[in-house]
């Protein structure tokens, strides 16, 4: 008896990708809806100041009404930037313009000396293709986040910043193929619940 060989990172990307598009502009609105109230449920949002999200791009998981609330409540709120191998996180607001790198991703069009730093940040919201129970995050494959955050895998407890996935209840998958630098996930909230990285499901 032949053990089946577990499909590769490209191959779990490639199908999570494909029912991603799938999606209908509705059942996107429907999920980003769910994600922003369990977002505001979460413990270290109540003393999280400095907020990193992100702008949606190819289907990601919509944090927009994250970054709405976030200013309505008061929060300084980032956006990532794309800063040589690695991200810095860059000032983002209402009235901010902003312009596409060289992924085509949207990025605050502000000085690389109002920059920040991924230790300024209390949480990090990041989007993902998939992720698994351990926390382990399947990206686009560039790897900015893991060098980013390299410096988390150091730690022993969870302090900041918090590094936390948002993501459609389907893209989590039974394990992710990683290696020893990849930088898990503390949690991930979906538009079925929230995912303790560390004890599990907790559905709300």
């Amino acid at each position: 008896m032949t053990n089946a060989k577990a499909p590769s990172k490209s191959q779990y990307r490639q199908h999570l990708l494909a029912q991603r598009r799938a999606l209908t502009p509705d059942q996107m609105r429907q999920a980003a809806r769910r994600v922003v109230t369990l977002v505001w449920r979460l413990p270290v949002l109540a003393r999280s100041r400095r907020l990193a999200l992100y702008l949606p791009v190819s289907g990601e998981l919509d944090c927009t009404p994250v970054i709405s609330t976030a200013w309505r409540r008061g929060r300084e709120v980032f956006l990532p930037v794309l800063a040589g191998t690695e991200l810095r996180f860059a000032p983002f607001a209402p009235d901010s313009q902003l312009h596409d790198n060289r992924f085509g991703i949207p990025e605050p069009a502000c000085s690389a000396d109002e920059w920040r730093s991924a230790r300024e940040m209390d949480v990090i919201f990041a989007p993902l293709v998939g992720f698994d129970a351990s926390g382990y995050r399947l990206g686009m494959g560039g790897g900015y986040y893991d060098r980013t955050l390299a410096f988390l895998a150091l730690r022993a407890n969870f302090r900041r910043p918090h590094f936390i996935g948002l993501a459609y209840a389907f893209q989590q998958i039974s394990a992710v193929p990683h290696q020893k630098h990849d930088v898990q996930l503390e949690a991930v909230v979906t538009d079925a619940g929230c995912f303790s990285c560390r004890s599990g499901p907790q559905q709300e």
